[in-house]
């Protein structure tokens, strides 16, 4: 293990993570509304696709991204899309009156979901290999060991991110009344479809 390049790695992943955006307001009204266990594997979820063009960028896999890169269109349409259907579904929910129970469906769906969401951006990876350039590795030829330390770092840094933000508003989840619940499912729905109407809105442009 390079424990130096671990930990920048953990800090691109805290970099990636932090900003406030779809994916963190999911984690927030999912926690609200079902648990800090529903919220983390959101978050986890967003957190294995940054493993994935982190390790993309690292490992220097030209041909993956390209195709994703050249197809950002694509993915940016199904994302934006995705990201309304979220919208909508999070404004229509109703809020939780008892604390619900983690299935293993649940936190299979809200990984997954998660998962794809970030996966459909792949602009990220420009912003990996950006760092990484800024770091001086962009044509260092990393060993085989040496990237994967920087990417166990990035995955390392964005989980633990979303293990902070859950943990923190699950918190506060038992002084939310079911009106405030539903309030915050609103606000996130709302905002949700604003961000995939953004992305749709800027490829007709």
């Amino acid at each position: 293990m390079h424990l130096d390049l671990w930990w920048r790695g953990v800090l691109i992943g805290l970099t990636i993570a932090i900003p406030v955006g779809p994916i963190a307001l999911m984690t927030i009204q999912r926690t609200l509304n079902h648990g800090r266990t529903i919220g983390l594997a959101t978050g986890l979820g967003a957190a294995t696709a940054d493993l994935v063009y982190g390790a993309i960028a690292a490992f220097g896999l030209t041909l993956i991204s390209s195709f994703l890169i050249d197809h950002k269109v694509w993915f940016s349409v199904v994302g934006g899309l995705f990201l309304c259907y979220l919208g909508v579904r999070t404004l229509l929910t109703p809020p939780a009156t008892q604390a619900a129970t983690v299935r293993q469906n649940n936190v299979f769906s809200a990984y997954t979901s998660a998962f794809f969401l970030t996966l459909t951006n792949p602009p990220t990876i420009l912003f990996f290999m950006a760092i990484f350039a800024g770091l001086g590795m962009a044509n260092a030829g990393l060993t085989v060991g040496a990237a994967m330390s920087m990417v166990i770092g990035v995955f390392s840094g964005s989980a633990a991110w979303w293990l902070t933000l859950s943990s923190g508003v699950g918190l506060f989840r038992t002084r939310f009344n079911p009106t405030a619940l539903g309030w915050a499912n609103k606000i996130a729905g709302v905002t949700i479809c604003i961000f995939g109407i953004v992305i749709l809105g800027s490829l007709w442009r």
